[in-house]
């Protein structure tokens, strides 16, 4: 009897060559997709190519509400950069998927669990780590890690057999969901590589771009966004939108350097134009309404949450904790923040809440201020520097 192999599938070069070694190897193929983008017309072509290398089943999850709901809400609660620049546009994308990779083959009966990442990158360890939580009976197996395989080889192996795969894929790893893409080359393996014009996926070219800026409006509710330009949507609906509208001005591009899990230096580029502009104009209304000694912590503990779940530590109970503490830090981040896009920048012009620290009837901030007079202002001014003047003094006795 022939071993059940559960294959996350992407249609991309690295699984269509797994789907053929493995069918090659003697196993039953069950290949899965999880969907965690908006874009149909992918879903049909991946099914297609499924289909077309002989696959015994193919399967497509549409993970994108869970997505949201269970990883994309907390990073916007965290405001979530790695290295204060990337939104981890993947990270998130890929326990999901191997989460429901793994359930899919304990549905089936599956023994094998497959995945074509290599060796030298972080999802390997986010699928192999999420296998062994939800399917530790199942044997993990990684053709492309296993056989050091070059890109170039993996498409002669495939053109040896009557596969085309589009030049593109060859030449470039692009992932994308519904937080942005990432996008992997040549120029990405050098610290000081350029990606060509044509190889985003996500934003417009400077050529491309309206000549004319962008104003809209974000509300959140609890931390969530809501709304855009005063009309209810869904959250996976409304980053769908606003990825279109800000991709036209070539918002969210960047290229990140960082360290990965396996311990040597990576980089990156990616596109994320809706997570760029929801981040910015979410750390603004937090700016409004949280303490500062909770923007303090809740910015070095959403750091903390972010590197979790980059480098596959999800499962630790640590991140339900820190998922506690971010919920509860969202119960007064309710109100709009308007933003221009323009050439490639989101620009928050401002915000308003009705919880706002800022607010006039409660706080003026200015000569106008009543909630205390100027010699308590200098009494306060005169005790808060006292330590400062005591320490020079004492110092200059030193001396």
């Amino acid at each position: 009897m022939k071993s059940k192999a559960v294959l996350a599938f992407s249609g991309g070069l690295d699984t269509s060559y797994c789907a053929v070694w493995l069918r090659e190897q003697g196993y039953d193929v069950h290949t899965v997709t999880v969907q965690t983008d908006n874009a149909a017309d992918e879903i049909a072509a991946i099914e297609r190519r499924a289909n077309a290398l002989k696959v015994d089943s193919h399967t497509t999850v549409d993970a994108r509400q869970q997505l949201f709901d269970d990883f994309l809400r907390y990073l916007i609660f965290a405001n979530a950069l790695r290295g204060d620049v990337y939104p981890l546009c993947v990270s998130a994308e890929r326990v999901v998927q191997a989460k429901l990779c793994a359930q899919h083959a304990l549905e089936i009966g599956a023994d094998v669990l497959a995945h074509g990442s290599t060796g030298a990158g972080n999802d390997q360890v986010r699928f192999d780590v999420a296998f062994r939580v939800v399917a530790p009976h199942a044997e993990i197996v990684t053709p492309i890690r296993a056989q050091s395989l070059s890109r170039a080889a993996e498409t002669d192996y495939l053109a040896q057999r009557g596969i085309d795969v589009p030049v593109r894929t060859t030449t470039y790893s692009v992932n994308r969901g519904i937080w942005g893409a990432t996008i992997g080359g040549a120029e990405t393996h050098r610290s000081d590589g350029v990606l060509p014009e044509d190889a985003y996926v996500l934003t417009a070219a400077p050529s491309d771009r309206p000549r004319s800026p962008d104003e809209i409006s974000v509300r959140f509710k609890g931390g969530v966004p809501v709304a855009l330009d005063g009309e209810s949507m869904a959250p996976v609906a409304l980053l769908a939108t606003l990825e279109e509208r800000a991709g036209k001005h070539g918002v969210g591009r960047g290229v990140h350097v960082g360290d990965t899990i396996v311990g040597i230096k990576g980089r990156v580029a990616f596109e994320a134009p809706a997570a760029t502009v929801l981040i910015a104009a979410h750390r603004e209304l937090e700016k409004l309404t949280l303490s500062r000694q909770q923007l303090f912590w809740k910015r070095t503990i959403g750091d903390l949450y972010g590197a979790m779940l980059h480098e596959a530590r999800y499962f630790d109970p640590l991140a339900r904790d820190i998922e506690a503490f971010l919920e509860s830090s969202q119960r007064t981040v309710d109100g709009e923040v308007r933003v221009r896009l323009f050439d490639g920048h989101a620009t928050v012009l401002g915000a308003t809440s009705p919880y706002s620290l800022m607010n006039p009837e409660r706080a003026r901030y200015g000569e106008g201020s009543t909630l205390w007079g100027g010699a308590e202002a200098a009494a306060f001014s005169k005790l808060y520097g006292l330590q400062d003047q005591l320490l020079a003094q004492v110092r200059a006795t030193a001396e």
